[in-house]
């Protein structure tokens, strides 16, 4: 017992806990051993060398660039998507009452609850039904199904915490809708929907399943990624690039969880 009176968790615990984090983690790790190799054409363990040159030859391939690119052209606009159609949606669903509430609630968040080849085959055969070509647009689309349900599950959450008294206050108040919005609910939701920006963001980016189905001949950076490992050239290459997109996933959802630790604490919520 602690003096603060909490219980010491059991060195079994303790150890359990340590085994799971490190399965979990250590092949992440080799990532980052193997993007300096010297050896550029196996996985040998230990390496036997280490050098940087595979950062010069990453920056120096054209075709990295290109899948990076239109990675984070559509994750931005996936994003924004998601952003707008997710707060409208989690707005309707927790502020007003009507028929068929919960059903619409569900169909939202199916998106993520299918397998992603669902979601792909389904959409591919859509497309192909309305004679949609395969392009940046559909691949978009594509992203923004499950991108709108992280959005929507962030700003639902809060919404329900924030009191609608607030709202009635500001009305009351003489305040008009954007008034209200701008200086009554997005202050409080706010951070939610960073959040849910960031998480929405970071699955984007790293989206492959989908991305097969809606995405024709153009690759994204795991796309790029999959074909390297299939036709390997320069295995470190494709380490490298993996090492950038775990540093680019992480970092978002790191900061979602600073931003959405202490969500319970929104004004006006328990009244």
């Amino acid at each position: 017992m602690r003096s603060d009176g909490k219980q010491r968790a059991p060195f079994a615990l303790k150890a359990a806990a340590g085994l799971g984090l490190a399965f979990m983690h250590l092949p992440i790790a080799l990532i980052f051993v193997y993007a300096f190799t010297t050896e550029d054409k196996s996985y040998q363990w230990p390496p036997p060398g280490f050098t940087l040159k595979w950062l010069e030859v990453t920056w120096n391939r054209p075709d990295v660039w290109d899948a990076l690119k239109l990675s984070l052209q559509v994750a931005t606009i996936s994003t924004v998507i998601a952003m707008v159609l997710g707060t409208l949606c989690a707005a309707a669903v927790s502020r007003t009452k009507f028929f068929g509430r919960e059903t619409i609630s569900l169909l939202v968040i199916l998106p993520i609850a299918l397998p992603g080849i669902i979601t792909g085959i389904a959409l591919r055969s859509a497309f192909s039904i309305a004679e949609i070509p395969f392009s940046f647009w559909t691949i978009i689309l594509g992203h923004a199904t499950f991108c709108v349900v992280v959005v929507y599950n962030n700003a639902v959450a809060r919404f329900r915490r924030t009191s609608g008294s607030l709202v009635e206050a500001s009305m009351d108040l003489g305040a008009n809708s954007f008034q209200t919005f701008r200086h009554v609910i997005l202050p409080n939701i706010g951070t939610a929907l960073l959040a849910g920006g960031m998480l929405a963001f970071a699955l984007s980016f790293d989206e492959v399943i989908v991305t097969t189905f809606t995405a024709g001949q153009q690759s994204t950076l795991p796309i790029w990624m999959l074909e390297e490992l299939v036709r390997p050239r320069q295995r470190p290459v494709t380490n490298v690039v993996a090492m950038v997109v775990v540093l680019v996933t992480v970092l978002p959802i790191l900061a979602a969880y600073y931003l959405t630790r202490d969500g319970d604490q929104v004004a006006g919520s328990g009244k």
